[in-house]
């Protein structure tokens, strides 16, 4: 809803904060690390509980890119009669907006789940690794840090099926351009 904010209105402070977020995606993490670390130990926020509360911060300035260039791409004159026909921003926004965002939507969730799901230095950074682990370190501990586990079947290559599906995967249907979407909502 921000990034749709963004990209309708336009004045400064949008502006600001736009290249504020897209500023956040260039700012390496291992500039503010030790800093977010300190603070967290200091404000005593290195539990379990408080670590998601940390991570949809740091994903954000991409999210919100994202949502941004999608939502140019959305005609104004579709949000345009959908005021005509009554809606206010909110119900537009969920109604009319938030439907044609799914493809960016589920881009996004995908980009935000796989970068948590492989982030090793922040909970080892912020939590206490002797108390707290997330479940991508349980498993690198279940491994071992000398040598791998051996399964006695899968023990050489991968098999021709463990290929196969990570083409699979890579080819799932794929999210279709914006264009394809409204280009038959608006006349002329």
């Amino acid at each position: 809803m921000a990034a749709w904010f963004i990209a309708r209105v336009n004045n400064t402070v949008c502006k600001v904060i736009y290249y504020l977020c897209i500023f956040s995606m260039v700012v390496p993490f291992q500039m503010v690390m030790f800093t977010l670390s300190k603070t967290a130990d200091t404000l005593k926020l290195n539990t379990r509980m408080d670590h998601p509360h940390r991570l949809p911060g740091f994903g954000a300035g991409l999210a919100i890119f994202m949502f941004v260039g999608f939502v140019k791409s959305i005609p104004l004159e579709i949000e345009e009669a959908a005021a005509i026909d009554g809606c206010g921003p909110i119900r537009t926004f969920f109604t009319v907006v938030l439907p044609m965002l799914r493809p960016t939507l589920i881009s996004v969730g995908i980009l935000e789940i796989m970068w948590v799901w492989n982030d090793y230095l922040l909970p080892y950074l912020v939590l206490d690794i002797n108390e707290y682990r997330t479940i991508p370190i349980h498993i690198q501990y279940l491994k071992g840090s000398y040598g791998t586990v051996r399964s006695g079947r899968h023990d050489g290559p991968h098999p021709p099926c463990h290929r196969s599906r990570h083409h699979l995967l890579s080819r799932l249907p794929e999210v279709h351009h914006q264009g394809c979407v409204a280009a038959g909502a608006v006349k002329g």
